[in-house]
């Protein structure tokens, strides 16, 4: 049996199926986290706010690249946000910067620091004032594992301060993810109705479930050893991504498969190889 949470979703996602998606319709990224009820689509989530950055001259996880994902209308651009030891959230993918740990010292030890495309290292404020510019793309973030639970604590309530902040403490914008068990615990104890997924790949569907975790990303090789993953999630009402998938073939297996979602460096290919089929509204 789905969650009752889960009812809304599966409403919207039988009207999009008697409808039809056009395929010359344009693009636009759903409200809602994909779940099974979804009816089959899979959804796009460009990997670390845009797709590969060197062919496409984006900085990962920089500004411009979230502006760019959203106005491709990707359904969900990912960010990684680590906190600095004077507890300030930003947004790198990387633990280290130049050699020397983000979360070891201060945001202004960084101030020099520029991405690729010149931008200095963004707060997760900067980010989400970013991310409420560009219609609604749902922001995938993840929350990066620190030294001990009192510091991943504290990188919760952040997080979660900055989203009210900023207006965008909504299931339909945002949705949690962490290789840190921990952290997915407390964001399912207390962000209640939020997709909240682990990353790790060592716990099964039935595992976190019965911890109140609703979602699973795990990397393409953990469900390709176990493709039954999948199926034994969705029998359970959680939702389930699939990262980093690159390249047709990877591709083409799990959209066969059913995932609900793939993080991808290539999502104009996926959006290609899914005929203008991803979910939307």
């Amino acid at each position: 049996m789905r969650p009752a949470h889960l009812f809304p979703i599966l409403a919207a996602s039988l009207l999009i199926s008697a409808c039809g998606p056009s395929k010359t319709a344009s693009v636009t990224p759903s409200n809602d986290f994909p779940t099974v009820a979804h009816e089959g689509k899979t959804a796009i989530v460009a990997h670390r706010g845009y797709w590969n950055c060197a062919a496409a001259g984006f900085a990962q996880n920089s500004l411009a690249s979230l502006h760019e994902a959203q106005t491709k209308g990707f359904w969900g651009s990912e960010c990684d946000v680590h906190l600095t030891s004077d507890d300030i959230a930003v947004v790198h993918h990387d633990d280290m910067i130049r050699r020397r740990g983000i979360h070891t010292n201060t945001r202004d030890s960084f101030s020099p620091y520029r991405l690729k495309n010149g931008e200095p290292l963004p707060t997760l404020e900067e980010y989400l004032a970013r991310a409420k510019e560009s219609g609604n793309t749902v922001l995938v973030i993840e929350l990066k594992p620190h030294e001990n639970a009192a510091r991943e604590d504290r990188l919760v309530e952040i997080t979660l301060k900055a989203l009210r902040e900023q207006g965008l403490y909504l299931p339909e914008r945002i949705a949690f993810i962490s290789f840190s068990k921990h952290i997915c615990d407390v964001i399912a104890r207390e962000c209640p109705g939020f997709t909240n997924q682990y990353l790790n790949g060592d716990l099964s569907p039935e595992q976190l479930a019965a911890d109140g975790i609703n979602g699973l990303d795990y990397e393409q090789s953990v469900i390709y050893g176990d493709p039954s993953i999948v199926a034994r999630a969705h029998a359970l009402g959680m939702s389930v991504n699939v990262w980093t998938v690159d390249g047709a073939k990877d591709l083409q297996f799990f959209i066969g498969l059913g995932v609900d979602a793939i993080t991808t460096n290539e999502p104009m290919l996926l959006r290609e190889l899914l005929d203008n089929k991803e979910l939307k509204n």
